[in-house]
């Protein structure tokens, strides 16, 4: 994939917000207490876009979402690339990276099967275009990922987040908060719904 990072096992994350501007985050089960956005894995020849449709599904159920905004970079300084917009061909994707720390990276490690660093990850701004019904955190899935889930302001989001997730949460809330509260975007971006 062009731009990943040597040894980052490349990754999307999903900052799915509602009518309120509040962030779905989820309670993961592995680790008590521990808040997060969804996300995951990027499958061998999956464009980020659908891998970010397909985790969101997985994970929680939704369906109803509209994309908003992708992070990318020019020159080194983050700017949104707006979907169903022109884009500047200067634009490139931009890899948001953490490490794991040493006892997440060897049980990671000897689950994917691989010897990863951390993750690199394209962040996806999305909009739940439905009622939070749909919201099924099993979603038929023999092992579901989160105990339990709820809306949070973009602080919360950050100060619930484990310590090595947390910059990269403060990149994507810096960079996407102003993008919030912003129906006239919704508008522009219904051909990207999906």
């Amino acid at each position: 994939m062009e731009g990943l990072p040597r040894g980052y096992r490349p990754n999307v994350g999903v900052c799915l917000i509602n009518s309120d501007d509040q962030v779905f985050v989820a309670s993961r089960l592995n680790v008590p207490g521990a808040w997060q956005m969804p996300q995951g894995g990027i499958e061998e020849g999956e464009e980020p876009k659908l891998a970010a449709i397909r985790e969101l599904r997985e994970e929680t159920g939704i369906v109803s979402a509209e994309f908003i905004a992708e992070v990318c970079a020019k020159n080194r300084v983050i700017a949104l690339c707006h979907f169903g917009l022109a884009m500047d061909p200067e634009h490139v994707p931009n890899w948001l990276t953490y490490d794991f720390p040493p006892a997440v990276k060897a049980k990671v490690n000897r689950l994917w099967g691989g010897e990863w660093h951390g993750q690199a990850q394209k962040w996806f701004l999305m909009r739940l275009t439905k009622d939070e019904s749909e919201v099924n955190l099993a979603n038929g899935e023999a092992d579901p990922e989160f105990a339990e889930w709820k809306w949070a302001t973009p602080e919360e989001v950050i100060e619930q987040a484990v310590d090595y997730k947390r910059p990269t949460y403060e990149e994507v809330m810096r960079t996407f908060k102003p993008y919030f509260n912003r129906n006239e975007q919704s508008a522009r971006c219904r051909s990207s719904k999906w």
